[in-house]
């Protein structure tokens, strides 16, 4: 049973939270999810020798593998559904090739191959929607200065380079960790945060074409930086991220932004460990998943209390009933009330 956040116990006392893992049948690792319901959610991912799409319509209860032919090598490092029937899912690879873009009308019945890369030093890190049509895509500088945005306005049946303009951020660079360092408002604003070099934010108002750039206090460095953002509306954020190889030792991972990005500070307090994962489940109550554990706030993340320390990648609420989480060992989990 999905539980309801924001509506706190008739004791007063704080909810507790806990996630509930359901059994997936396979040890892939799931960097991507797509919450559509309390039934239904997408998760993709890899194990050693392929890609892996899988999809549930029973509140996880069971699984269905809907992986695309000729996935072997391939990594689905990012999904976006927008029903039962509809996603898009996003591969990353060894080969440049290997980066590709598939869509399915059908439930994963059949996929489309609808993109693939030809640029040698490109390297897609996530993607995003504002809506079941418009959507974009985020490559690392394949100049090694000027991050490469691809737009859709189709559904991800095309796509064509966007954001011609990029302010220069020479060194930096984004993470293929949680299908989450791009993100949009739904309506015409998207962000994406990069690490590196620096651990800076870059917003468009107007769906990817022109773009400026706010740095933030964050930890960055060769595996550091921010790997997830998620706005509520178009002044609150929160950023997190850190160093993926030290989970439990990563200062400075969690900001927050109360101007829809144009400047962010950090929140004292919370957990010095590594988060990929953000979301937010209702108007003030966020999760944060991670390595090491995950964290809820519900004062629009002033605050952050420890619920779970299991490793997650990702996460995501299609509402407050629906928050679904995903990570290594096929492990896919959704969230209850425990109190």
């Amino acid at each position: 049973m999905f539980l309801l956040l924001g509506v706190a116990p008739a004791s007063g006392a704080r909810p507790g939270y806990a996630w509930h893992d359901t059994a997936t049948g396979t040890s892939a690792h799931f960097r991507g999810l797509s919450a559509v319901s309390a039934t239904t959610a997408w998760v993709s991912g890899y194990t050693p020798a392929t890609g892996v799409v899988m999809r549930t319509t029973s509140g996880g209860a069971s699984w269905q593998d809907v992986t695309p032919p000729g996935s072997a090598g391939l990594q689905f490092r990012d999904i976006e559904a927008f029903d039962a029937s509809d996603a898009v899912t996003m591969s990353i690879g060894d080969n440049p090739t290997d980066f590709r873009m598939y869509v399915t009308h059908d439930g994963g019945q059949s996929w489309a191959l609808t993109f693939v890369n030809t640029e040698p030093t490109a390297f897609y890190d996530c993607m995003t929607f504002f809506d079941r049509n418009r959507g974009l895509a985020l490559s690392d500088p394949p100049d090694g200065v000027h991050f490469r945005v691809i737009a859709t306005d189709d559904g991800g049946m095309s796509w064509h380079v966007t954001g011609l303009q990029m302010p220069a951020a020479p060194g930096a660079y984004g993470f293929a960790a949680s299908g989450q360092c791009l993100t949009t408002d739904h309506g015409h604003r998207a962000w994406f945060g990069t690490g590196g070099s620096e651990a800076s934010v870059f917003r468009s108002d107007d769906r990817g074409v022109t773009w400026t750039v706010a740095p933030t206090p964050m930890l960055f460095g060769p595996t550091a930086g921010i790997n997830g953002l998620a706005f509520n509306s178009q002044q609150r954020g929160i950023a997190v991220g850190g160093d993926f190889l030290l989970p439990t030792a990563s200062p400075d991972s969690f900001a927050r932004s109360f101007d829809g990005g144009s400047s962010l500070s950090l929140v004292p307090g919370a957990p010095q460990e590594y988060r990929s994962g953000v979301t937010w489940a209702d108007g003030q109550t966020a999760i944060a998943v991670g390595l090491s554990g995950s964290d809820v706030s519900s004062d629009f993340g002033a605050t952050w209390q420890r619920f779970d320390n299991g490793s997650l990648d990702t996460v995501d609420c299609a509402s407050p009933l629906a928050c679904w989480a995903s990570g290594a060992n096929g492990r896919v989990a959704y969230l209850v009330r425990t109190r």
